[in-house]
């Protein structure tokens, strides 16, 4: 079997995948969440009245797509913060990939444990009466 042949349906997958984000991103694009209301809303506020991490990433990330940092920010500042490196960890996948050098997931428990203790403390400020990190719906 060539190296083409064992790639393909890695290739395949990747494009697709692509293609369902590039559409999921013309749809956050084209409509607000603030406003339209087919999109999900946040089971874990629904039953807790708690804001989670997640919460305001899909109005962050309609903000982000019209250029709007600082209103991304407002929406969920840890999914801004945290999207340079999701860029540079996908930006060094390819680039393993294009080199054929093997892409491994090194990533030390230290710095799981870090971003967990991140976002645990992210979602416990957010809640708090006055919190700068309290998400605003508008």
């Amino acid at each position: 079997m060539s190296e083409i042949q064992k790639r393909a349906p890695w290739m395949v997958l990747a494009v697709a995948l692509f293609s369902l984000g590039l559409t999921a991103c013309a749809a956050l694009y084209c409509f607000n969440p603030s406003s339209h209301s087919f999109y999900p809303a946040c089971l874990f506020h629904e039953a807790t009245g708690l804001w989670c991490p997640g919460c305001g990433s899909l109005r962050a990330l309609h903000q982000l797509l019209h250029g709007h940092i600082v209103a991304a920010f407002r929406f969920n500042p840890l999914l801004v913060l945290s999207l340079p490196f999701c860029a540079w960890f996908a930006t060094r996948h390819i680039f393993r990939t294009i080199q054929n050098v093997p892409v491994r997931a090194n990533v030390s428990p230290k710095w799981i444990w870090i971003g967990f203790a991140v976002v645990l403390v992210f979602s416990v400020w957010r809640n708090f009466p006055g919190s700068p990190f309290a998400l605003t719906l508008r």
